[in-house]
């Protein structure tokens, strides 16, 4: 038996507002299933933001929150949440910094009215209204809590403030463009994939990664069968394959490769 660690953003969905599905997507990811292989999501998504749409494709568990959710056949395997105290902390801290956050918890996305605001924001949210999901949550609401975080960078940020004391707690994923992932330290897409190969019993030359950005790397370097979508340039040189962009039919192209389909 294989199993196949699937990024969503840029590898199953083009990673842009029409966030389309090759038909070859949806193909490849029945044919593979068919031959009695286990396919997983692994994403920085956490997990109310993996929407029906994603879901339908068929998968067999996720990896939500870069590791900080683990879901198998329907039952919660792992979930890490953070104490409300810390959350409430980390928020005054990155006002104090001046950067621009969101705050992503399972069940839903926190913003701070607070906080600074950019364009970048503001169509994050309108994209989210567009979706259906609230934007009217704050970091001062009495539920307030995260499980990670993402910030964009602005002229007047303190970002040596920030690595300091924010990477006390969090590993800094820079994803270019002044935008920033932070995910709590211990947790990441390949701690959740070594979690899951133990649980199930299979070996590691019998796993394979499927990505395209710079949060993928910890998931490509935890396999032997790493891959890299077609146009992702900076994770080249660290995987073992590198197949065609999204829309040239990419993931039905490793799959082919590999022989998993």
């Amino acid at each position: 038996m294989n199993i196949i660690f699937f990024d969503i953003d840029g590898t199953l969905i083009t990673e842009d507002d029409y966030m389309i599905i090759p038909e070859s997507t949806v193909k490849a990811l029945k044919m593979t299933r068919e031959k009695g292989n286990l396919t997983f999501i692994n994403t920085g998504r956490t997990t109310f933001n993996v929407n029906k749409k994603i879901r339908s494709l068929g998968f067999d568990g996720m990896i939500c929150g870069c590791g900080t959710y683990i879901e198998y056949k329907g039952d919660v395997v792992l979930y890490s949440s953070l104490e409300q105290d810390f959350c409430r902390k980390i928020a005054q801290i990155l006002r104090e910094c001046h950067v621009i956050p969101v705050y992503e918890h399972k069940d839903g996305y926190f913003f701070d009215e607070k906080a600074e605001t950019s364009d970048e924001l503001e169509h994050f949210k309108e994209f989210f209204v567009e979706d259906g999901i609230r934007i009217d949550r704050q970091a001062d609401d009495p539920d307030f809590i995260f499980d990670k975080f993402v910030i964009w960078e602005k002229e007047n940020s303190d970002m040596n403030r920030f690595r300091n004391e924010i990477g006390r707690y969090f590993q800094i994923i820079d994803r270019g463009g002044g935008f920033f992932e932070n995910v709590p330290l211990g947790y990441s897409k390949a701690t959740a994939i070594d979690k899951i190969l133990n649980m199930l019993g299979i070996p590691k030359e019998n796993a394979y990664a499927i990505g395209d950005s710079t949060n993928d790397l910890p998931m490509l370097r935890a396999v032997p069968n790493s891959i890299a979508m077609g146009g992702a340039e900076k994770l080249y040189p660290y995987v073992s394959y590198v197949t065609d962009s999204i829309l040239d039919d990419g993931l039905y192209n490793a799959l082919e490769h590999f022989n998993l389909i």
